[in-house]
């Protein structure tokens, strides 16, 4: 991505009146953030609706200096600055109509890998949410060495999510809701360091922002974004991780929950999560895999599907299929999404056309596999 490109990203993210919702309608209108103020006095012909006192704003240099001085502090400081159009940004993420137009990141995993959960709850983790932690983790990491673990780096579960995922080995990222030029709470830069050496951290907020308490709204949906599933380990009647979820749910991503006694404050939420059908049971590692179809079984045998057989595919579809024939136990629409660059809303269509010719099957958690 050119320098321009992200001057003008970060530019535009200093544009008031401008929330995420509204820069990522500009960005798909026009396709770079750089024809947003190259184009800004066609904006009211191209962009339906755009306020006035927001185009007018769009010409404000003072916006274009703080981008300036907040990309010599990522260049300075070794941040990797993303924006949309980047291969490196999150497609899972991407895909979201509220999707930040810039992302600050420091560490060494990779935000496209193809597996990548979060995992969220109460900031009050009792010792049965810390134990869940600890085993869950410890176990997926026997079926799922390759998976990126995502939380906010929060007390409480978040916390507990990412060292152990660090001592099972697995990489994890920390969604914050300030910017990278600190580290809150304070307490936990510890595992924050060991963090940028097995994973990373991740923030849409430029450096000099405080961790408000709207940040950590903003920051949720980061979280939900990113990931294929969000996985709820302990909540009260509310909180964050409750949010995290039903913004997973407006994602269409897959929820699940670990249920607790009926009399335990910080299990409540996640039971009425399970009684209300927003979030899948789960009590062990093996619930999880097996419910994404992320089991591991690389000893079956498997009949390699011919292309003459599928004269009549397009591109995008052999694209699609070309990919299921190397994994046997099929890959969930998000990741499909990522590996063929294809947008999800085509690749929707495209699956549903591929399930009406007999080639694939669509299994639980949103996987799908070649018939074979």
């Amino acid at each position: 991505m050119t320098q321009e490109e992200q001057i003008c990203s970060l530019a535009l993210m200093r544009i008031p009146g401008l929330g995420p919702v509204g820069m990522h309608r500009l960005l798909s209108t026009m396709g770079s953030a750089r024809d947003v103020f190259a184009y800004r006095k066609e904006l009211p012909e191209r962009v339906p609706g755009i306020h006035s006192k927001v185009v007018a704003a769009l010409g404000c240099p003072e916006a274009f200096r703080r981008a300036e001085q907040e990309l010599a502090f990522c260049e300075k400081k070794q941040i990797q600055c993303f924006t949309l159009n980047d291969a490196s940004y999150p497609a899972r993420l991407r895909e979201c109509d509220d999707a930040p137009p810039v992302l600050f990141y420091r560490g060494n995993a990779e935000l496209n890998t193809r597996r990548v959960i979060n995992i969220v709850g109460t900031r009050h983790a009792t010792s049965y949410g810390q134990g869940i932690c600890n085993r869950f983790l410890a176990d997926l990491s026997e079926y799922c060495p390759d998976v990126l673990v995502v939380s906010g780096l929060a007390y409480g579960i978040d916390i507990h999510a990412h060292r152990a995922a660090l001592k099972n080995n697995l990489r994890t990222i920390g969604v914050l809701a300030h910017g990278l030029d600190r580290i809150y709470p304070a307490v936990h830069r510890k595992t924050a360091v060991d963090m940028l050496e097995q994973g990373g951290l991740l923030t849409e907020f430029m450096s000099g922002t405080t961790p408000d308490r709207q940040n950590f709204v903003r920051r949720n949906r980061i979280v939900a974004g990113m990931s294929d599933a969000t996985i709820v380990v302990e909540s009260a009647a509310k909180g964050g991780a409750l949010i995290t979820a039903e913004l997973a749910e407006s994602y269409h991503r897959d929820c699940f929950a670990f249920p607790g006694r009926i009399d335990d404050e910080y299990s409540i939420g996640c039971n009425h999560l399970i009684r209300t059908n927003r979030a899948m049971l789960i009590t062990s590692a093996k619930d999880f895999v097996q419910a994404m179809g992320w089991e591991n079984t690389q000893s079956q045998v498997t009949k390699e599907i011919q292309r003459e057989l599928f004269p009549t595919l397009s591109e995008e579809e052999e694209r699609i299929v070309s990919l299921l024939q190397k994994i046997p136990d099929g890959l969930q629409i998000n990741t499909l999404v990522v590996d063929t660059n294809i947008p999800v809303n085509r690749m929707t269509a495209l699956l549903f056309e591929l399930e009406m010719k007999g080639i694939i099957r669509a299994l639980a958690g949103g996987v799908y596999r070649l018939i074979r």
